[in-house]
């Protein structure tokens, strides 16, 4: 049967076909690409605009001012100011002969020099340090591509040399290299500070934009027990000291009696804490207490503390002293020929004879020497506060050698700082009680909070009567007869001791031309001690005494820091002191 004629059926041509399908695939991607917004608009968005907002922040360190040191009467011996850094980014800048002539003056450098810096490998060099922000603003104003700042901190030390080697220095970084700016880093050291901002045309902060402020922590403020004026006067002693032929070096220590506060101690020579670059490195170091000498017979002074102590002699104590005597492999004399002596124990004392202290210090024995050695402090670091302190040298009494037992007790094969020299002397005029020195008074908080600094615990090291009879002693060696005649002060009664010992050769590691040490230690007034000063001049080539040496250096810082410190005479008189049987 065939189909009905007029009837027609609908069909869709090709071309309806292929928009139908492309229609499809467009919605398709549309809402993939929709789903996409949303996720990145909707869930995403958050993340986006804050990595955005990253991207322009600009996070800026604010450097801490570094604390100050002070001197005991708030001196400012070290402090920080403002400063700028200008560096260079080579790969920014595009002509570096007209960069390098334009900056030259200002840096007061030459373009040449320059040049170098400017067209370095990397992205970052300094070109100076420590500017005044006037200084650098001036630079700035070049607005030369590829020249930047920086805000730092720049040390300033106003007294420059005095007090350079307890002070110390610090390093372009401003970290502490050394004396007390090492010491004490952590607390001179502030917290460094944080300024967060956006940024948008040219590195401008946006307004009302994302903005925080994290104020740096000034350091503390270290305050010292040093009296700026008494240590110029010594620094100033100490140099016309080692103007003197032969002389290499001096140091002294002043301490007050009372409390063991170092009121001033140094070496020379010196340098500028403000200038220490070309110095020597062994001249960076403080060497009253780096530094161990020899002490010559200022160590006699133990020895006769420990025979006093343990009832051997009394000041008025007879004993015979020949010219010399014979100690294992030696022969130990006199510095002068003579015969037979009927010396005072006190004679022996003040005319510091060799010979008359060995036979002490045989009825004392190795050990009890030792012992008394070790019980002011030799052999052991007094534990001031600052760094590289030594502990001098002494061995146990079992390592003497016979040489060495005959030696030791006038001072020499035992070695000590003249820090612990000072300390020695110190508890003697302290009626026998040792304070362990201290040089750091206080500690001062960017918020004004006083922390006082505790010293060692003061410990006893001879009777009160015995210290009374050897500060007797002690004093003959100033007065008529004695070995020190120079260290006399018009008005004032001093006690101290000379000492002048043989300086081990480096050369040869013997003493046979090696010079010499001159030491003198004493303190004043002798019957109401206030200070006590420690002196040691170093001579390679030459031979004078600590009587000739030494004791005009002691007599220089006493007299100022006497008279300074308004400490009047006792008026009273020194005692007659009787130095040989002889003289009855």
């Amino acid at each position: 049967m065939s189909p009905r004629r007029g009837t027609r059926r609908l069909r869709l041509s090709d071309p309806h076909r292929r928009v139908r399908f492309g229609l499809a695939v467009v919605l398709t991607v549309l809402t993939i690409i929709g789903g996409r917004l949303v996720q990145l608009q909707g869930l995403d968005g958050m993340k986006y605009a804050a990595a955005a907002e990253e991207l322009r922040l600009t996070r800026l360190d604010l450097p801490a001012a570094r604390g100050q040191i002070l001197d005991r009467d708030g001196n400012a011996l070290a402090y920080s100011v403002e400063a700028r850094a200008i560096f260079a980014d080579p790969g920014m800048i595009v002509a570096p002969g007209r960069t390098a002539l334009a900056l030259a003056p200002l840096l007061a450098t030459s373009a040449d020099a320059l040049m170098g810096e400017l067209t370095a490998d990397g992205r970052f060099v300094y070109l100076a340090r420590g500017l005044d922000p006037a200084g650098a603003q001036a630079i700035m104003d070049l607005q030369l591509a590829g020249i930047g700042e920086l805000v730092e901190q720049r040390r300033e030390y106003p007294a420059e040399w005095t007090a350079a080697q307890v002070v110390g220095f610090v390093g372009q970084d401003d970290t502490g290299l050394a004396g007390i700016e090492d010491q004490y880093d952590d607390v001179l050291t502030g917290t460094p500070g944080q300024l967060v901002y956006e940024q948008g045309r040219f590195g401008l902060p946006i307004p009302a934009a994302t903005h925080s402020l994290e104020e740096a922590v000034p350091g503390s403020d270290v305050q010292l027990t040093l009296d700026q004026d008494l240590q110029f006067t010594l620094e100033q002693a100490l140099a016309v000291a080692n103007e003197n032929a032969g002389v290499s070096s001096a140091q002294a220590v002043v301490l007050d009696v009372a409390t063991g506060q170092v009121l001033a101690m140094g070496g020379s020579p010196g340098y500028n804490a403000a200038d220490p670059g070309g110095v020597r490195g062994d001249q960076l170091a403080n060497p009253t207490v780096s530094h161990v000498i020899e002490p010559g017979s200022v160590n006699k002074m133990i020895t006769f503390a420990g025979a006093l102590e343990e009832g051997l002699i009394t000041p008025e104590t007879e004993l015979t002293v020949p010219d010399n005597i014979a100690v294992s492999d030696i022969v130990i004399n006199d510095a002068w020929g003579h015969a037979p002596i009927h010396f005072t124990a006190t004679g022996i004392l003040g005319k510091s004879s060799n010979v008359g202290t060995v036979m002490l210090a045989q009825q004392l024995g190795n050990a009890r020497l030792e012992e008394y050695l070790r019980r002011f402090g030799l052999g052991t670091a007094t534990g001031i506060e600052l760094p590289a302190e030594s502990n001098g040298i002494l061995l146990p009494h079992e390592e003497w050698s016979g040489s060495q037992a005959g030696t030791i007790p006038f001072g020499q094969g035992v070695s000590m700082t003249v820090l612990q020299m000072a300390s020695m002397f110190q508890a003697v005029a302290n009626d026998g009680v040792l304070v362990p020195p201290r040089i750091v008074d206080q500690v001062i908080g960017p918020d004004g909070t006083v922390i006082d600094q505790p010293g060692s615990e003061p410990r006893r090291v001879l009777e009160p009567d015995t210290s009374a009879d050897l500060r007797y002693m002690l004093e003959s060696v100033t007065n008529e007869g004695g070995t020190a005649p120079l260290a006399r002060i018009d008005g004032y009664r001093v006690a101290g001791k000379t000492g002048t010992a043989q300086r081990p050769n480096p050369e040869c590691r013997c003493y046979a031309g090696g010079g010499y040490w001159a030491t003198f230690a004493g303190f004043a007034p002798a019957d109401d001690p206030r200070y006590v000063i420690a002196i040691s001049v170093e001579q390679p080539g030459g031979s004078g005494g600590g009587g000739v040496i030494a004791a005009p250096v002691f007599t220089s810082i006493m007299s100022f820091a006497l008279g300074d410190n308004g400490v009047a005479p006792t008026g009273t008189p020194s005692p007659e002191f009787r130095l040989t049987t002889d003289e009855d």
